[in-house]
């Protein structure tokens, strides 16, 4: 279907003294976890979209679903689809009919949830007809983060014949589908709201923070990238404290099980660009070549954090699960002031598995040229510490992510991480590691990241665990094999 519609680590001589917020969850060193963490229920939330009120993290997606946790491993599922009865809206046909009339449905698409300096939270819901980039924007607030939300009216359209929101006349090529909001507040306190998904390319607005709307005489906004129908959808953008960059995350491909989803990243100094990737290239040059087929153009850009991929089970390990997942993305992601901690919160589907999908959460940490990188295994507790040599030597299922969108899966090799700094097995190179940060050269390829203690859901076992950056955006991650003598 047309779907128009971190902590910066830094050298271990110096982790006394930085101030990097995201250390301080390792102030004081933690120890490994040592319990079975009990994944005992999963969210079904498409396109979740985050937001932490208290100490219980809610996350919306697509069709009113909604869920909420207050450790991000086990999900309360608040509701599931945009039927009469539903918590968030209770009447949505009646509440929101100017958006879904216009829109040609009877559901939503991917919301946004925010509190305001009101103190009430303000749901941002968008329609699409789905086969053309016919869609409403609009607000509903609540005083509860649970509803129920009374609607505040629609303020951008798409996809009409005649002028569209900046005067001109609605160009699909050049306008975007408004769609897949994000808003969230800059660190001047400046409200603005993301937003786009195929057509025209992704957008960004100013927001008034008293009102909830955009500020007035912008039209459609300031485009990002994008354009031609290019399939780039679901931006959600973080500030890091940390590091003073605004991450812009963004979901290229196509959603379905087969279709290649994958999560990219660019970085920019100020919210509203420009977003450069690894390579320096400005994302605002990154345009489709205007069939929905063909990625070729797009394909090249922005760092690939993580698409289809399967950790193999090796010879001797104890169990003989292997999941995988399939076309992770259009995620959020949220960064905890008081742990320090990044985290990412996606859907995904799975090998085998076909469309079923469900939310998964994975830690983030940046890396010391100050990307993003994505820990290998869901989240279940863990917190980075210092690594002797002797934790991280061994072999480790590799995986490289590429740079491609494409439905194959990356299946894992073997590598082994010799003491004596070589890189062996499957692929020759050469690795160093300082407290947790890793350096690893594979086949003459420099990537950058970090070591992290982990949980494998797999094989029921906590195991060292890698993940790392090269310098055109390309990610590896590795999984210590689940040898007795290995981990």
């Amino acid at each position: 279907m047309f779907r128009i519609c971190f902590l910066k680590v830094s050298a271990a001589a110096l982790f006394v003294a930085l101030s990097f917020s995201a250390l301080s969850l390792v102030g004081v060193m933690a120890a490994d976890p040592t319990h079975r963490p009990l994944f005992l229920r999963n969210a079904v939330v498409h396109d979740p979209s985050v937001v932490k009120v208290g100490g219980t993290y809610y996350i919306f997606g697509s069709h009113l679903a909604a869920a909420k946790s207050d450790d991000l491993i086990n999900w309360t599922q608040i509701s599931t689809n945009a039927r009469v009865g539903n918590p968030l809206v209770p009447n949505p046909r009646d509440e929101m009919r100017e958006a879904l009339e216009w829109a040609q449905t009877n559901t939503f698409w991917a919301p946004d949830v925010i509190q305001l300096e009101d103190g009430r939270f303000y749901f941002y819901y968008c329609a699409c007809e789905g086969s053309k980039p016919l869609s409403a924007m609009g607000v509903a607030v609540s005083d509860n983060i649970e509803g129920p939300y009374t609607d505040l009216g629609v303020f951008l359209k798409s996809g009409m014949v005649g002028i569209g929101a900046d005067g001109t006349w609605y160009n699909a090529n050049i306008h975007p589908n408004v769609i897949d909001p994000h808003v969230f507040f800059d660190k001047d306190g400046q409200l603005w709201m993301v937003y786009g998904s195929y057509s025209g390319g992704i957008f960004i607005l100013k927001m008034d923070p008293k009102t909830g709307f955009p500020l007035p005489g912008q039209g459609y906004g300031k485009r990002l990238l994008g354009g031609r129908h290019s399939r780039i959808e679901g931006p959600y953008i973080l500030y890091s404290p940390d590091s003073g960059y605004y991450y812009l995350f963004l979901s290229f491909g196509g959603l379905g099980a087969n279709d290649g989803y994958n999560i990219r990243v660019a970085r920019s100094e100020n919210p509203d660009g420009p977003y450069f990737d690894a390579k320096g290239t400005n994302m605002e040059v990154v345009v489709g070549t205007g069939s929905l087929s063909n990625d070729s153009t797009i394909a090249p850009h922005g760092v690939k954090l993580m698409g289809n991929y399967q950790f193999l089970q090796v010879d001797g390990e104890p169990r003989g699960i292997s999941r995988g997942y399939k076309s992770p993305g259009h995620n959020s992601a949220y960064y905890d002031p008081d742990t320090g901690k990044y985290f990412i919160i996606f859907h995904t589907r799975f090998v085998n598995r076909g469309e079923q999908h469900e939310v998964r959460v994975h830690q983030m940490f940046i890396n010391e040229d100050g990307w993003p990188v994505v820990a290998p295994h869901r989240y279940a507790g863990e917190t980075i510490r210092e690594y002797g040599k002797e934790e991280v030597v061994g072999a480790y299922k590799f995986i490289n992510h590429g740079r491609d969108i494409t439905g194959k899966v990356k299946e894992s090799v073997v590598i082994r991480l010799e003491a004596d700094g070589t890189v062996s097995g499957s692929l020759n190179g050469s690795w160093s590691h300082e407290g947790y940060n890793l350096t690893i050269t594979v086949e003459g390829v420099e990537y950058k990241g970090v070591f992290i203690r982990q949980w494998d859901d797999d094989q029921a076992v906590w195991l060292m665990a890698f993940t790392a950056l090269s310098a055109d955006g390309t990610a590896v991650w590795g999984s210590k094999v689940a040898w007795a003598d290995n981990i």
